[in-house]
């Protein structure tokens, strides 16, 4: 179920200074830009330009940075990485108003990113949010994705019994007269994050304006059956239930939000049979943090082990809405 309508051309758009990125720890890399449906799409791109692509998605409210730890050891492996951060977060355009953002919109942002890009092979690693757009992204354009890697994240279409912990972090998302997104992150590691971390996942909102989607993407997790993603959701699962390219799951035990939410993929997605899937003790909600180096070593081994077929020829891309400049000042 491909959303093929045009992107919305928003007018109150904030973009964060760059010196604000002056002081990254461990995070070196240039950044690169696109302009989506009149929108600044920041990412990294590392590693051999012919080599196929992994894509790493974050989720909220982080950012490209929570990939630091885990980009070194697949470019060393011989990797082409890309991190781009999501409309709203990190180095990318941040729409003022909360009724810019939708799931929808996320979704079609990123989906008119991939195809600008025209990423093919891919193989996705995706976590929290990064998997609700990500998983999407994937099923929308099977033919872009060789394999897909599941960290901590999911594909809810509002069935089922929503747990209390996340019940309590949407409402403090949406209510909460402050948001220290440096101090959230920290909460969801197992080990303490440095002051300059923190700072960094601090760094692309100087101030609360620029946080309306950060803050919304709580709002947007399908919740009930009335929900308006629930039915594009339940097509993203029926092709899921289709998929027999190789799919793994790298959940942590110390995540209460996903905590057991791998077994129904494991289940119902034939890719995901004879897989090394596994929970990875000592880490947390954002297991980048905390076992970056060991999770670049699961999924080199993992894109080692799966070897991909012939690429598949796709459909060229949609044009609706996307500039063909790939790098913008």
């Amino acid at each position: 179920m491909i959303d093929r309508g045009s992107l919305p051309v928003l007018r109150d758009v904030l973009r964060t200074p760059e010196e604000r990125f002056s002081a990254l720890p461990d995070f070196p890399y240039t950044p690169h830009y696109t302009l989506v449906g009149g929108l600044r799409i920041a990412h990294i791109d590392a590693g051999p330009q012919d080599a196929p692509p992994i894509l790493l998605l974050h989720g909220e409210p982080s950012w490209s940075f929570l990939y630091r730890h885990v980009i070194p050891g697949l470019v060393a492996a011989g990797h082409r990485v890309i991190a781009p951060d999501l409309v709203g977060c990190g180095r990318s355009d941040k729409p003022a108003h909360p009724a810019d953002y939708s799931y929808r919109r996320h979704v079609r942002w990123m989906n008119a990113w991939l195809l600008q890009h025209d990423l093919r092979e891919v193989t996705l690693f995706c976590q929290d949010w990064g998997s609700l757009i990500g998983l999407r992204m994937a099923m929308d354009h099977p033919e872009r994705f060789a394999r897909l890697v599941l960290a901590n994240g999911g594909l809810p279409t509002g069935e089922g019994t929503v747990p209390r912990v996340f019940k309590i972090w949407r409402a403090f998302a949406r209510w909460s007269p402050w948001f220290p997104v440096g101090r959230i992150v920290a909460t969801g590691c197992v080990r303490t994050l440095s002051a300059a971390e923190r700072a960094a996942y601090d760094a692309p909102f100087p101030n609360a304006r620029y946080q309306s989607a950060v803050r919304s993407f709580p709002s947007f997790v399908p919740t009930s059956l009335r929900d308006p993603e629930h039915e594009r959701n339940q097509a993203a699962w029926r092709c899921l239930e289709a998929w027999q390219k190789p799919f793994l799951t790298l959940f942590s035990s110390r995540d209460p939000i996903t905590r057991g939410l791998e077994g129904a993929f494991q289940q119902r997605v034939p890719g995901a049979r004879g897989q090394p899937h596994d929970v990875l003790h000592q880490a947390g909600h954002f297991l980048q943090e905390d076992c970056g180096p060991e999770l670049a070593r699961r999924i080199d081994a993992f894109v080692r082990s799966t070897p991909s077929a012939a690429p598949t020829s796709a459909p060229a891309a949609a044009t609706v809405g996307v500039s063909h400049h790939t790098t913008v000042p």
